[in-house]
């Protein structure tokens, strides 16, 4: 307070909606081209700094990038200190090396073949200038470790190649032959001149070399769906429909077993994990997803089996409201931290939600993504698309959230109390061409830009006349962690933009 003013602080405006714009696109496919399943990109990840992103595809590859324009370039600090804060600075990645993580497997035991498509990447804390990340497929998780190594050279040599025996040189013995006793090499007198040693050996060049540090036993019988590093970056949890188990990143063939949803009977089976992920600063704390909806906190301090959960966090649905699409549409496909822990969000099927983890009653707030299919669900259903895991992301301050859809659109919502902010945005050098009038409703009860859908074949349309290709689905994307910028893969194409 100053000067004894007793008046409440007005409450800050939430900030305006950001304009968004393409920055660059690894992979772009020419119009017509088919796009082999292989090369569909299955995961991205960017690193804490936000300088490296990794992608991971249905081939079982990795590939990373690196920020190239994060750097001042030499500019002076008070020089950079000087310039207008209102410029972005526009940001750009390059390829940097890529390695086959995983190749297909078969269990023997379970005649089933297991698929080389990465699920998740995570990175962990770099060491001595080498990155180090975690990438997983169905059954196993391997540690890498990517790091220059400089390139040794031979610059110098003891002979002239012209005078080097071959190019019409003599020997260093009068016959011209190196003389052989009982069949082996005899050096003559004075050695041999003409042998070709190295002098000076050069080491200019540097190569990147990806080199699997640990491939941790096999200990889920169903599928990995998720891996979530510890903030004590000495642990990491693996989850898969039923179990979820902790791992030290150090010891590779033992972890222990920490939730398990399994019940005696498998007929009693009513719901099964879907996500799980660390709380980003209390290394004692997790969270994770189920096919009814529901978010469980885990406190590890409780037991050796956390069979308990500290908190549970479900919206009750209306009296009445049930239908044969109520659970499949309810089951959460992805959950994530905000940075400060303060917040959950998830994603299901229709909606992202915003939890706060001190509020265990309801969503803060609600946005609808897919309401417009609400009509199409049958038709969904028999095709399977109902059943599409959609991921979802948060900005690094915590005021937008963003989530894929279909047709290769994703949608950012602002969640700051009082935003309106909901724009629709497209994977191409275009983002803009779907953009929408943003609605003027609050954010708890957004409802999606798309207002009306009318049936034609397998393809929707909305009020401007723009149809929804069901076929094209972007699962996959993620926020920068300190900058207003996404990564989003369209099939094998992985497109960035910023604002």
């Amino acid at each position: 307070m100053n000067g004894g003013d007793d008046k409440a602080a007005a409450p800050a405006a939430p900030p305006q909606p950001l304009e968004w714009k393409f920055s660059q696109v690894f992979g772009e496919r020419t119009a017509g081209e088919e796009v082999q399943e292989v090369d569909i990109i299955s995961a991205i990840e960017f690193d804490k700094s936000g300088d490296h992103l990794a992608t991971g595809d249905r081939g079982g590859r990795v590939v990373l990038f690196e920020r190239t324009d994060s750097k001042d370039n030499g500019v002076p600090r008070r020089d950079l200190e000087r310039m207008d804060n209102s410029l972005t600075r526009h940001p750009e990645f390059r390829y940097k090396t890529e390695f086959q993580s995983h190749e297909p497997e078969f269990d023997y035991l379970k005649s089933l073949e297991i698929e080389e498509k990465i699920n998740k990447i995570k990175w962990c804390q770099t060491a001595n200038g080498a990155l180090f990340l975690l990438s997983t497929n169905d059954k196993t998780i391997k540690f890498w470790k990517v790091q220059e190594k400089k390139i040794k050279k031979i610059s110098d040599m003891n002979v002239d190649p012209l005078k080097a025996v071959g190019n019409g040189s003599s020997s260093s013995n009068s016959s011209g032959s190196i003389p052989l006793a009982n069949g082996s090499l005899s050096i003559p007198p004075g050695g041999i001149p003409s042998l070709k040693l190295p002098v000076v050996v050069t080491s200019n060049e540097t190569s990147l070399t990806a080199r699997c540090r640990r491939v941790y036993a096999h200990a889920h019988d169903y599928h990995i769906n998720s891996i979530s590093n510890n903030s004590d970056g000495e642990t990491f949890i693996s989850a898969d429909d039923l179990r979820i188990n902790l791992w030290n990143l150090e010891i590779s063939n033992q972890s222990f077993n920490i939730v398990d949803v399994k019940p005696a009977n498998m007929e009693d089976l009513t719901e099964v994990i879907t996500s799980a992920e660390f709380h980003p600063t209390h290394c004692n704390t997790l969270a994770y997803s189920s096919s009814k909806g529901s978010i469980r906190l885990v406190d590890l301090r409780q037991s050796a089996l956390c069979d308990s959960h500290t908190k549970i966090f479900e919206e009750h649905e209306a009296p009445g409201s049930r239908s044969f699409f109520t659970e499949i549409i309810a089951s959460i496909s992805d959950i994530k931290f905000a940075r400060d822990g303060r917040y959950i969000l998830s994603r299901d099927y229709m909606t992202l939600k915003l939890w706060d983890i001190n509020m265990d009653s309801g969503p803060v707030t609600t946005f609808q993504v897919h309401e417009y299919l609400r009509p199409k669900l049958c038709d969904l259903y028999e095709n399977d698309s109902i059943f599409d895991k959609f991921e979802c992301c948060l900005s690094g301050d915590g005021l937008r959230v963003s989530t894929g859809s279909y047709s290769n659109l994703f949608r950012v919502f602002g969640c700051a109390p009082g935003s309106t902010e909901a724009t629709t945005l497209e994977a191409s050098k275009n983002p803009m061409r779907w953009q929408i009038p943003t609605p003027s409703r609050p954010s708890r009860s957004l409802g999606t830009s798309i207002s009306r859908v009318v049936r034609r074949g397998s393809d929707g349309v909305d009020a401007n006349g723009n149809s929804f290709d069901f076929t094209t689905k972007l699962l996959h994307l993620a926020w920068h962690p300190t900058e207003n910028s996404i990564a989003c893969a369209a099939a094998n194409s992985l497109y960035m933009y910023y604002a």
